[in-house]
């Protein structure tokens, strides 16, 4: 259990402390301050940009495609800024992944940027999660140090995550960085007549590589597909009930709901129920009357 008082101070990490990824950038930080605690450095680090404006559509976007990675060892970093920073960083702290944000502004919480969102920045560090910076505890954000903090986004993941930018935005600038530190560019296709899609659909003009689905975003950070789907597969199993585990059994050949009240011998009432919340977890679905199993 983590000591809340401890991990909520500002401590300045020591040079064989800074995460290895950041070491290795043609202008690695000379000094990092850190709130809460680094997640190990073996998992997999994705960062997740977008535009401060986000539309509906982004949004979906962000919670399908992140929703997918539940269960794996990524973590999502992000710059905690207003708009797909959050989006991120909230996403992930609902799925139980842990998220880094690099805020562009010092750790203090008198100037972190922004302030609006200083009860995200809490829930990162209480959930695993940390804050990190190069910029002094009080130094305020300013123009010049989101492009410098992008850099640190860029160089400490192995992919970069596009979702939504527009013609001219700061994204570009954590897209181009991660091109030049040699990271892979990832993409979500947008439509063409949104000007959110303008940046992202020009990146896939440049070679960066289209992600359409939770599926494909883990196949390009290297998962194998079907071993990353049987455990996502075991962990739901597990956090069922006896009577759906049961339930799942019995349905490895699709039945009528009238043979399934049959087999269980309980009643209709009770069977309706269970399936019912079945359904919303998303374990069965019913189609041309037979019942079936998802996962």
């Amino acid at each position: 259990m983590y000591n809340i008082s401890c991990i909520m101070k500002i401590r300045k990490l020591k040079k064989d402390e800074f995460p290895k990824a950041l070491n290795q950038i043609p202008q690695p930080p000379e000094q990092l301050f850190i709130k809460g605690e680094l997640p190990p450095q073996e998992a997999i680090f994705l960062t997740v940009v977008g535009s401060r404006r986000f539309t509906s559509y982004g949004q979906d976007v962000c919670n399908k495609v992140l929703g997918g990675l539940k269960g794996q060892p990524i973590v999502i970093v992000s710059g905690l800024a207003i708009g797909m920073d959050t989006l991120a960083h909230k996403k992930a702290l609902e799925i139980g992944l842990k998220t880094i944000a690099f805020p562009g502004s010092g750790l203090d919480n008198k100037v972190l940027h922004p302030s609006s969102n200083n009860k995200l920045a809490d829930d990162i560090v209480r959930y695993g999660g940390c804050l990190i910076s190069e910029f002094d505890p009080e130094m305020p954000a300013g123009p010049w140090t989101f492009p410098k903090r992008n850099r640190l986004m860029a160089g400490l993941s192995k992919a970069v995550l596009v979702i939504e930018a527009g013609e001219r935005s700061g994204t570009l600038i954590t897209a181009r960085l991660a091109t030049e530190y040699n990271r892979d560019v990832l993409v979500v296709p947008g439509s063409i007549f949104s000007s959110n899609s303008k940046g992202t659909n020009w990146l896939l003009k440049q070679g960066a590589t289209p992600i359409t689905s939770s599926e494909d975003l883990l196949e390009a950070l290297g998962f194998n597909i079907q071993q990353s789907l049987e455990f996502i597969k075991e962990e739901e199993i597990k956090k069922c009930s006896a009577q759906e585990k049961e339930i799942l059994e019995l349905l490895n050949n699709p039945v009528s709901r009238d043979e399934l009240v049959r087999i269980l011998k309980i009643p209709v009432s009770e069977v309706n129920s269970i399936l019912s919340i079945m359904e919303i977890k998303g374990l069965i679905k019913e189609s041309l009357g037979l019942l079936r199993r998802i996962i």
